[in-house]
């Protein structure tokens, strides 16, 4: 979605309709705009931006909030999907479009104040939208192909990214996610946490291919506070053809 700048009120501002209806801009120092004109084409251009933008929206799943069980229960999939995810999506969308008029306002106290928010309910938004592709009812066992050499090559064996990744995610204090990702600049796949709703790329520059939610809201109904078994059952359920996918289009 693209916010609105601040070239574009200027030109709002700076815009008059000739008699013959036709649009010419002017420069303000040959033309004189009442600041009542420009407050309202200010008022008038944030009000079109706010009507025509794209909200963000809840993705729907591929499948049925009980088909990952035993791994991962019903209760816990509605719970994570319709509710957490769904706040994310709705504070996100609030966020934004308080960041539009303050970046319309000229606001910059305001817009630092945001940045919490929109890295938080972003981050929560871009976590989760992967994380459900992440996952099959058709899911486990081991990749194919090109994702299995390069985790051979890059750690050794899939047993060992296995429990590489799984020691890294269950170790992550508090909540975050355990990732695996793609270093463009070297062409590799690495290992990264993050912390809380932190996003893998904007955070470390990796491409996510894969995510473990860590969060006790994505566990703690079924496997109450014992994160490592979650971590453990999770690999059952991995889409490796999603993680594949993404692996061939970071590389492009």
């Amino acid at each position: 979605m693209a916010l609105l700048d601040e070239p574009l009120l200027h030109s709002r501002c700076c815009r008059v309709t000739d008699t013959d209806g036709g649009e010419t801009k002017k420069s303000a120092h040959s033309e004189e705009i009442s600041g009542t004109r420009c407050a309202a084409s200010l008022s008038q251009t944030i009000n079109q931006v706010a009507a025509s933008r794209q909200k963000h929206t809840l993705p729907d799943l591929t499948y049925d909030y009980g088909a990952l069980e035993p791994h991962i229960c019903a209760e816990i999939m509605q719970l994570h999907h319709s509710k957490h995810h769904a706040t994310y999506v709705n504070n996100l969308n609030v966020t934004e479009e308080k960041y539009q008029e303050a970046l319309a306002k000229g606001d910059v106290t305001t817009q630092v104040a945001l940045q919490p928010a929109l890295k938080f309910n972003g981050g929560g938004h871009i976590n989760h939208t992967i994380f459900w592709t992440n996952l099959s009812p058709n899911g486990g066992g081991e990749p194919q192909g090109e994702l299995m050499e390069a985790i051979k090559r890059d750690f050794g064996s899939f047993q060992k990214m296995k429990e590489k990744m799984s020691a890294a995610t269950v170790a992550v204090q508090g909540s975050g996610w355990g990732w695996l990702g793609y270093e463009k600049e070297s062409g590799r796949l690495r290992i990264a946490a993050c912390a809380n709703q932190d996003p893998l790329q904007g955070s470390t520059g990796l491409i996510p291919l894969l995510g473990i939610d860590v969060w006790e809201h994505a566990y703690y109904l079924q496997y109450k506070n014992v994160r490592p078994d979650y971590v453990k059952a999770i690999w059952n359920v991995v889409n490796w053809e999603n993680v594949s996918e993404r692996l061939q289009i970071a590389k492009k």
